[in-house]
């Protein structure tokens, strides 16, 4: 690796630190097709080399988020031992399946998603600070959360935020905090397994962490400037976008 295309991934990193920051989810769900795209690597391999960067993302995203909202950390608790197991359970399953066949059914997954938060914001009903559901609810959105998050790689995020919003009544920032704590514990066991399997690319992987770690808090306090049906938009234009750049790539 040369120190131009070294500082490059760096950079690209911290662009992508800044989105995952903005949107809670680390920023694998936007590393994963441009890996592709960019730099020729198979749906696996893009999958685990991205949660390279994806692992000290969420984590330093978490503290962000937590520092601003004061989470709870029962909750945090609830989504974080619930994700690991089914974490692991999608990673092996990742690193067995077909890569054309995983690589669409991401991006009709994200699709899904995608109609999920528009359909929210056309009831533009807003959101009110209260918890609707038994907190051992948490658990089934951790175990969710962690099947997406070790299958795709990413996804555990973008699960549990309409989750938390729509079930248990948090606002969206509080909701992306919680999601990121979600997959933080996971993300590393995911990035074990993938790696286990020979399906990472440290050379790329790296610099791509370190650009990520000095951004994230940027797109996190951003986060918190932006109108909340903004930010969901926002989020809503940033997956059916990937998806689409998923299909368009097999």
């Amino acid at each position: 690796m040369t120190v131009v295309s070294f500082i490059a991934d760096v950079v690209l990193g911290a662009a992508l630190g800044v989105m995952g920051g903005l949107f809670g989810i680390g920023g694998g769900v936007i590393a994963i097709p441009v890996l592709g795209l960019v730099f020729g690597m198979n749906q696996p391999l893009a999958q685990g080399t991205a949660l390279v960067m994806v692992a000290p993302n969420v984590i330093v995203g978490f503290w962000q988020y937590h520092r601003r909202n004061h989470l709870d950390m029962r909750m945090v608790a609830l989504l974080c031992l619930s994700a690991i197991l089914f974490t692991y359970l999608g990673a092996r399953m990742a690193t067995v399946v077909d890569a054309d066949a995983l690589r669409t059914a991401f991006a009709f997954f994200l699709i899904a998603l995608t109609a999920f938060f528009a359909w929210r914001l056309l009831r533009g009903r807003a959101t009110r600070a209260r918890v609707v559901l038994a907190r051992p609810w948490a658990i089934v959105v951790g175990m969710l959360g962690g099947l997406t998050s070790g299958l795709f790689g990413v996804g555990g995020g973008v699960i549990a935020a309409p989750a938390l919003t729509g079930l248990f009544g948090v606002t969206q920032a509080a909701a992306q905090g919680f999601s990121l704590a979600l997959v933080s514990p996971g993300a590393l066991v995911a990035l074990g397994t993938y790696a286990a399997a020979d399906l990472v690319d440290w050379h790329t992987g790296i610099p791509l962490a370190l650009g990520g770690i000095l951004s994230i808090p940027w797109g996190v306090a951003l986060a918190h400037r932006l109108p909340e049906r903004k930010l969901r938009l926002l989020f809503c234009g940033l997956l059916l976008t990937t998806a689409l750049l998923m299909l368009q790539s097999r």
